[in-house]
This record gives structure tokens, sequence and C-alpha cells, in this order.
């Protein structure tokens, strides 16, 4: 797949870098766009990219590039994901693939009206690890999965925290880290919870710096989510069952799960990445490209739908909402 790559910033970086590590012929990085040409060049120059733009509408104008990586702000998904549409470009969007669950629904829309394939970059779901979790799940070889909790938490500081927080880019720990917390429970649970409470922490810009889920899932099955921008927090979870304890040292980086069955030894199941995880979304997305899909079945857009209809509804339940800039 030819790449191009819309706005430079810290995780495009990431994307490059696993692009260049797959050494995979069929993906190369042909462009990147960013609004300030000189930023453009500097990023093409460190990931040898052949063609620097200064402008969105430029990159989208070129028909080397067949798809195209998003990774602008929060509030800026829908607009780019929608000029990349309207140009005839695939689209990998960085998550949350929008703000608010309606114009997820008219991005998904006019990505199958159009025969263009799209899909929220929430790259942990193509991991490994969580294949034969889930595999553990459904066997259940060790009873029904009875309860999950997940936190995330890190510190941001002067400029960043702005960024971080501001509501005109949609800010707040829910929409930027919330959703991994949130994803990995919809992927171990199986679906969204019926009903939820929360307590939560509005920061002087009017978004949320922390807040803790409490949450019940179809068959008394419960959960507890906590996320927070300004509390360090390991990126834990776990997973209990009739019969085993499921600990992750790092959820969102799942390399490795350590099993504590109640009757019986530890043991320890291992899933290194190939490169650093983002192999596995990109190679997805090119695979259902060629494919002629306009969306993959492992992250369907339902499913990107479903977790965002839920952080709709939390938000709201704070009296909180976003519209994506157009």
């Amino acid at each position: 797949m030819k790449w191009g790559i819309l706005a430079p910033g810290t995780i495009a970086r990431k994307f490059a870098d696993t692009v260049i590590g797959m050494n995979d012929e069929q993906e190369t990085l042909v462009a990147v766009a960013s609004r300030n040409q000189e930023k453009a060049e500097a990023f093409a120059a460190e990931f040898q990219i052949p063609k620097a733009y200064g402008s969105y509408e430029e990159l989208v104008n070129d028909p080397e590039v067949e798809a195209v990586y998003i990774a602008s702000p929060n509030n800026l998904h829908f607009a780019h994901t929608m000029l990349c549409l309207d140009h005839g470009k695939h689209v990998l969007c960085e998550k949350p693939f929008t703000v608010n669950a309606e114009e997820a629904e008219i991005l998904y829309r006019t990505a199958d009206e159009k025969g263009l394939f799209a899909m929220e970059a929430f790259w942990i779901r193509f991991l490994p690890l969580y294949e034969k979790l889930q595999e553990i799940i459904a066997s259940e070889q060790y009873g029904k999965l009875r309860h999950a909790r997940v936190n995330y938490g890190f510190l941001a500081k002067g400029a960043r925290r702005e960024r971080k927080f501001r509501s005109d880019l949609a800010g707040g720990a829910l929409l930027d880290i919330g959703i991994y917390n949130l994803g990995f429970l919809y992927m171990m649970m199986g679906g969204v919870p019926e009903s939820f409470t929360s307590e939560v922490e509005i920061n002087e810009f009017g978004t949320d710096s922390f807040s803790a889920l409490q949450m019940r899932f179809p068959e008394g099955r419960t959960a507890q989510s906590m996320q927070a921008i300004g509390i360090v927090m390991d990126r834990q979870a776990a997973l209990y069952f009739d019969e085993a304890e499921i600990d992750f040292p790092d959820f969102q980086n799942a390399r490795k799960a350590f099993v504590k069955p109640t009757n019986g030894d530890p043991y320890t199941i291992s899933c290194p990445f190939e490169v650093n995880g983002f192999e596995y979304e990109i190679r997805e997305a090119t695979t259902c490209i060629h494919k002629g899909k306009t969306h993959s079945d492992r992250h369907c857009p339902e499913d990107s739908l479903a977790v965002i209809r839920l952080m709709d509804q939390i938000r709201a339940s704070w009296n909180m909402k976003f519209e994506c800039e157009k």
C-alpha cells in the first residue's frame, strides 16, 4: 500500500517507524502533509519519504497516494477523513474515529457509498495476545468471565497538558486514553455494558481529568475502569474467571499475560510484537483494501460505533458534548 501521512505528530512518527520496520515491499510511505511546509519536509527527511506537502489538499490530490493515515487532533478527524474520502483515498484514522457517534456513522456510510476502505486505528484490537485471550474466554476452560478491571493514567504538563484538555480540541482523559480501556473491555466482554455509574473530575478547561466507571454487563458480569491525565497509573488490567485470574502488566502494549489458575500452576502467555504493535492494524488495512472491502470484519464499523456511543452516553451523564470541526 502506498501511504500518505496527514499531520506529522508523535503518533504519526510511530506509524512511519512501523512501516519502515515491517520491511515489506507492499507497504511504502510516499508522502506526508502538514499545515507547515518546513515541518512536513523535516518529517519527510527523517523517514526518507519522497514527497512533503504544506497542505492536506495537496496530499489528497496526489494520485500516487492510495491510502491516508490520519493523525490530526481528535476534533479534526471528521473533516480530514471526509476530505480523504471525497478525493478517493482509503483511510486509517487514529482513535477516536470521531468525537461522537453521529459523525462516525456519516463517515462509515460515505466510505461504503464510495467503495472506499475506512477504519478506526484502534491498534490493540489486532494484537495476537488478544486473539489468544478471546479463545480462552470462548472455550470457558476456566469457567465464565465474571469481572474485569482496567487502569490507565499519565502525567501531562505545560503546553502538552493544555492540548490534552482543551475542549475545542475535544480533549479529556476519556477520549484520549479511556477509549483504550473501554475498547479492551468491549473485546473481553464481547460488547458494551447494560448500565454504568461514574465519578468524574472536571478541570478548568471543562473536560475530564479523571473518571472512574463501574459497569454492569449481561449475565451479571461487572467491570471497572479508571482513566486519568494528571495521575500516573500503570496500564494494568485483569480478568477474573470462575477458576482463574489473568493479569496484564501492560494491556495496551500487550505482549504478555499471566494466568493464575485456581487449580494448577501459573503460566505466562507471551506474544512478542514483530515491530511495535502497529504492524497488525496496517497489515489488516492493506489486506482489506486489496480485497476491495470497505471495512474490516475484525474491527468493523459497529465495533467502533459501539464504543463511541458508550463514550457519548458517559459524557452526556457529565453534561459534556463535543462536535468535530467541519
